[in-house]
């Protein structure tokens, strides 16, 4: 039997920075991946589709270099080259993952649990007081007829050329992220969402304003329409009020969420699984006394940084859980913290919004990317923040001001108080929140 203080299973961002943290307290810690280090965050999702991102951004500045007097002709779209360099910046952060879990018992092998404290690898028996499951998510696939024909985000970011036409099947933040990629690439993309508006946790203005951006850009985009098959020559057949309608493709990617990945042999212990994934109590514990689950694998809410703060929680921090912003990498940007317009009516809080396009930004101006709108929701009666909403250039950077407001409970004043300097994107917000 192989003793440990604490056993942590799966080694994404949730797993390893909270395995690497009690390591270097002095717990003996054993991190259990039965894939890659880094999980699906570096490896299939976060990390790599930045690094595209960027290729994209790249390819859009040089088709519009024009416009800022630099003259380019005859340029050309190299996948395989920015796909390689995807997987270059992949592996220079696998090996800053080796190092920080260099204190951590690394073990290779899928972990099944035989009682509530022991689980077994490869053989051998492994037991702590506590163990944590950071055992993340994977794709979802739609029960239709043909789903074996489309692709999931795995597989796309995987290859190393792209087809001429690609339908990718869901709007939310996986879909919309490619959907900018490939349009950047020349790729003919059609996006098919079943409900009314694209990213539907986002709030209704940043959602639309996104859309209206990227269908400029030519990408079709088709809301409240269910998919209903995907025959075998990639032509999606879906419904649209009321009416069949079809869409011819080279390739379909299907992108419509992710679902829990739960560790085998939990029938050996007390832990529960609901539909989201593994039910857990406000600190993470689950009903099996000394197991935890954090990150996507119990549901609460899909993002990497989420997965960290919830590891943070368990190995003792007070940390605000209760604020987590989120983005997508779409061009332009859009960006997330706290409540929505629609939750806050939903609710019935007494509360202003206001809205603040970028188009009056010298910075924004100046650097070509006028397009963008921030709304800042504000409580009337306390002048705390209830939500920031932003579409536009480097809104994943922009939402971090008024998310540490918001985390450390100040009000809007915080910001007025506080001078930005100028030309930055920064005034957007000190603008919207001038109004209040």
């Amino acid at each position: 039997m192989n003793k440990f203080d604490l056993i942590v299973i799966g080694a994404g961002p949730g797993g390893y920075e909270t395995a690497a943290e009690a390591a270097a307290s002095g717990l003996a810690v054993a991190l259990i991946e039965r894939g890659e280090l880094g999980g699906t965050c570096l490896n299939r999702g976060c990390i790599p589709t930045k690094a595209l991102c960027k290729s994209a951004e790249m390819a859009l500045n040089v088709s519009e270099a024009a416009q800022f007097g630099v003259n380019v002709s005859g340029f050309s779209f190299n996948y395989a080259v920015a796909a390689a360099r995807k997987d270059e910046v992949v592996k220079a952060l696998q090996e800053g993952v080796k190092m920080a879990v260099s204190k951590c018992t690394v073990i290779q092998g899928e972990a099944k649990f035989v009682s509530g404290d022991t689980v077994e690898i490869n053989g051998e028996l492994y037991c702590a007081p506590r163990i944590i499951l950071a055992t993340g998510s994977q794709p979802a696939q739609l029960p239709i007829p043909g789903a074996e024909y489309a692709i999931s985000s795995d597989k796309l970011l995987s290859l190393t050329e792209l087809p001429p036409r690609v339908v990718i099947v869901g709007g939310g933040v996986i879909g919309m992220e490619f959907a900018s990629i490939l349009n950047a690439f020349g790729v003919e993309v059609t996006v098919i969402e079943y409900m009314k508006e694209i990213l539907p946790p986002f709030d209704k203005d940043i959602a639309k304003r996104l859309r209206m951006s990227l269908s400029r850009r030519g990408i079709n985009i088709i809301t409240s329409a269910a998919v209903k098959e995907i025959r075998h020559d990639h032509t999606v057949v879906y419904d649209s009020k009321g009416k069949e309608n079809e869409v011819a493709a080279d390739m379909v990617v299907m992108a419509v969420g992710r679902r829990a990945v739960v560790p085998a042999g939990l029938e050996n212990t007390m832990v529960e699984v609901g539909r989201r994934g593994i039910e857990v109590d406000e600190n993470f514990m689950t009903a099996q006394p000394g197991i935890y689950a954090i990150g996507d694998v119990n549901g609460v809410m899909m993002l990497a940084h989420a997965a960290s703060a919830q590891g943070k929680r368990v190995l003792g921090h007070d940390i605000n859980l209760a604020v987590i912003p989120s983005a997508v990498f779409t061009t332009p940007e859009c960006a997330m913290v706290g409540l929505t317009e629609e939750q806050c009516k939903d609710k019935g809080i007494d509360y202003k919004s206001v809205k603040v396009p970028f188009r009056g930004n010298g910075k924004a101006l100046a650097m070509g990317e006028p397009d963008g709108l921030l709304k800042l929701i504000v409580d009337k009666a306390t002048r705390q923040i209830l939500g920031c909403h932003i579409c536009g250039p480097h809104a994943a950077d922009l939402i971090a001001e008024p998310a540490v407001v918001m985390s450390q409970n100040l009000t809007v004043d915080a910001i007025c108080d506080t001078v930005h300097s100028h030309p930055t994107l920064t005034e957007v917000l000190a603008v919207a929140a001038g109004q209040f």
